[in-house]
């Protein structure tokens, strides 16, 4: 008897014990609960938070630690609802497929393992409204083309000034760009689209002085500052409302950027600065920067050199740094004030700020959402530090899959991944830089590089269908490393730079075309040093910094498109011209060629020191000739590294051979 009441005493105590338990266990669900909600309702209020990935991810995780608690309890199933909810909301910023994958797996999660729960019907409806696509990697790429598709329409009227006399042409581009923005009304390329058919109704109300081409301008100004306050947009915008709009009419040059945004540092903080030591500092004159969402080229100019560090510095939300951070450290340096600041605000990057760190250190600052990786390295004469960030969607580009899983197919694969449909083509020189002095007086070097490139554009054009953009249009400045940061943000499939060479020796002659790489030909690094406006002794310094670049370049396609272009160049003008002296491919060291992500060449058409090459360079019909062996280069390259251009898909629209 005393046996059986010490037994039910003892399942009494283990029944107390479990329930105690249990209680516990739901309440200490419930409060782990609320503390996620209240993170959830911050988040849904602060429209800045949901730019950063850590914000979503510490709301996920405390529902997540709800359900970890009591996974079969009466909040287990709420707390996976609102994990897929914040996952399928995440999405909706990020575009991230595993975004929308995670989401989607919750949802099922919860029909599975919770048949009789509320929740499971809400979960089936979610699952059945959830887009299969929306704005996926197809998509993007996509809305890109169509951009830059609208920003070629652009470029073509503002070429053509008879064009602009008719409205219909003015109304296809921005057509082209309204249509980019309804696609993707929320996307990286939605503001530029807006900034870039306002700007076309304000250069059209010059010509057609119509009202409503005014007001029209100024809706969709307006409209980027209310929709997108966070985008470098929203600043240009609110100052071209602010422009007198009767000073349109003498302002219509074309937006050389457009969709990249270009800019300068602001006007600085005027506060003391700190007191510095006794010595001859570096001076930080300007920070300048050439962006798009998916690349940003970030120049620091000082009026000497200096040595320099850099650092990585990981997301710090304890802190409020939900981004990363890449900080240049410019030793011995002085800043003109203490403070200056970029706002750039793109899926990439969204600031750049710099200020007077120490007495004799500037540092400066560059706020990153997101990146693939990025590269820094200087030039010199003017000394100028090059910072190149690049973002997930540009650093590869994905192999499309094939029918047959043969080494044969394979190979078409990754041929089919260099496709050429866009091409940058750089005039050398320009503006006050006039280039080598011709043989002949009057000739200079900068007119002869524009009017090749320009015929060069319109044979590319009509022969392969490629879209062309020339760095210049017309005789103006640029500096090298600008050159290269409008092929980078054009996004191009191929940057060529179109040259004359020269010599002090005026019996030199012939063609050459280079690709960029280390080199001891003394030659060369001659050539290299004049087109970089630097000396010999500058250029073999260079070749250090070099071999952290070249990991990153595409030096073997640069090369093959190099031999192609040589080749073709000089077989062409064989046939039409005697004593052609063919050169070779040659590598070196050029300053413009520096950090170009596609097959990158500079191309020495002939010597302008040379007085026959002079006056050749100066007839039509030698620089068509040049042009037509150029073309014919790049088509080969395009037959090896695309074949279905010329074979295979009978529909498919490309190069003709």
């Amino acid at each position: 008897m005393l046996k059986n009441k010490t037994l039910i005493t003892i399942l009494i105590c283990c029944s107390v014990s479990v329930f105690w338990s249990c209680a516990s266990s739901g309440s200490t669900a419930k409060t782990l609960f609320f503390q996620a909600e209240a993170c959830h309702r911050e988040l849904q209020n602060s429209a800045n938070n949901q730019k950063y990935r850590s914000y979503w991810f510490s709301c996920i995780g405390k529902f997540e630690a709800v359900y970890q608690q009591d996974p079969s309890g009466i909040w287990a199933a709420a707390a996976l609802f609102n994990m897929a909810s914040l996952y399928e909301a995440l999405y909706s910023h990020s575009y991230k497929p595993e975004d929308r994958q995670e989401a989607e797996k919750l949802y099922r999660q919860i029909i599975a393992d919770f048949p009789a729960s509320a929740y499971r019907q809400r979960a089936q409806a979610a699952v059945k409204n959830m887009p299969q696509t929306h704005h996926g990697a197809a998509d993007i790429e996509s809305v890109k083309k169509d951009f830059f598709a609208a920003e070629a329409s652009y470029t073509e009227l503002l070429s053509h000034p008879d064009r602009q006399k008719f409205r219909s042409y003015w109304m296809e581009p921005i057509q082209k760009f309204e249509a980019v923005y309804a696609k993707d009304p929320s996307g990286a390329w939605a503001a530029a689209a807006l900034y870039n058919a306002a700007s076309l109704y304000e250069k059209l109300y010059a010509h057609s002085f119509k009202a409503e081409d005014k007001q029209k301008s100024e809706e969709i100004f307006e409209k980027i500052i209310n929709h997108f306050p966070n985008s470098a947009y929203c600043e240009k915008a609110e100052n071209r409302l602010q422009k007198d709009i009767k000073s349109l009419i003498l302002d219509n040059s074309p937006e050389k950027a457009a969709p990249v945004v270009v800019g300068k540092t602001q006007d600085c903080e005027k506060e003391p600065l700190p007191k510095a030591a006794n010595g001859d500092f570096s001076k930080v004159t300007d920070i300048r920067y050439w962006s798009n969402p998916e690349y940003t080229r970030v120049v620091i100019d000082a009026d000497q050199a200096t040595s320099f560090q850099n650092n990585l510095l990981n997301k710090d939300p304890a802190i409020d740094k939900s981004h990363q951070r890449l900080y240049i450290d410019l030793k011995n340096s002085r800043l003109d004030c203490a403070k200056k600041t970029i706002p750039i605000n793109n899926s990439l990057l969204k600031a750049v700020r710099a200020g007077q760190y120490t007495s004799d250190t500037v540092r400066v600052v560059i706020d990153i959402n997101s990146f693939e990786d990025y590269n820094i390295f200087s030039l010199p004469n003017p000394f100028r530090i090059v910072i190149d960030v690049r973002g997930e969607a540009t650093a590869k580009k994905t192999v499309p899959q094939t029918d047959q899983d043969s080494p044969h197919a394979t190979s078409i694969a990754r041929q089919l991944a260099l496709g050429v449909n866009r091409i940058v083509i750089d005039p050398g020189h320009g503006g006050k830089d006039y280039g080598a002095p011709g043989y002949l007086k009057g000739v200079h070097e900068k007119y002869i590089n524009l009017e090749i490139a320009k015929y060069l554009a319109e044979i590319i054009r009509q022969e392969l269908g490629c879209e062309v953009f020339l760095t210049r249009e017309g005789d103006q400045y640029l500096t090298l490393e600008e050159r290269t940061a409008i092929a980078n943000t054009k996004q191009a499939d191929l940057f060529i730079s179109i040259h004359a060479n020269a010599s002090r020796n005026q019996r030199a002659f012939g063609i050459e075309t280079y690709f960029l790489n280390l080199t001891t030909d003394d030659e060369s690094i001659s050539v290299a040093a004049r087109e970089n406006a630097t000396s010999k002794k500058n250029i073999s310094e260079l070749q250090t910094i070099l071999n952290d670049l070249l990991q990153n370049a595409k030096i073997n396609e640069s090369s093959r498109l190099a031999t192609y272009v040589q080749k073709e160049l000089c077989s062409n003008m064989e046939k039409k011209y005697n004593r052609i002296n063919n050169k070779g491919v040659k590598r070196a060291p050029f300053y413009v060629l520096m950090g170009a992500q596609m097959p990158a060449v500079l191309i020495e058409t002939s010597f302008i020191s040379n007085k026959t090459e002079c006056e050749r360079l100066k007839d039509k019909k030698y620089q068509a000739a040049l042009c037509e062996g150029i073309v014919g280069g790049i088509r080969h390259y395009i037959k090896e590294t695309q074949p279905t251009a010329y074979f295979g898909d009978p529909g498919k629209k490309g190069p003709q051979g």
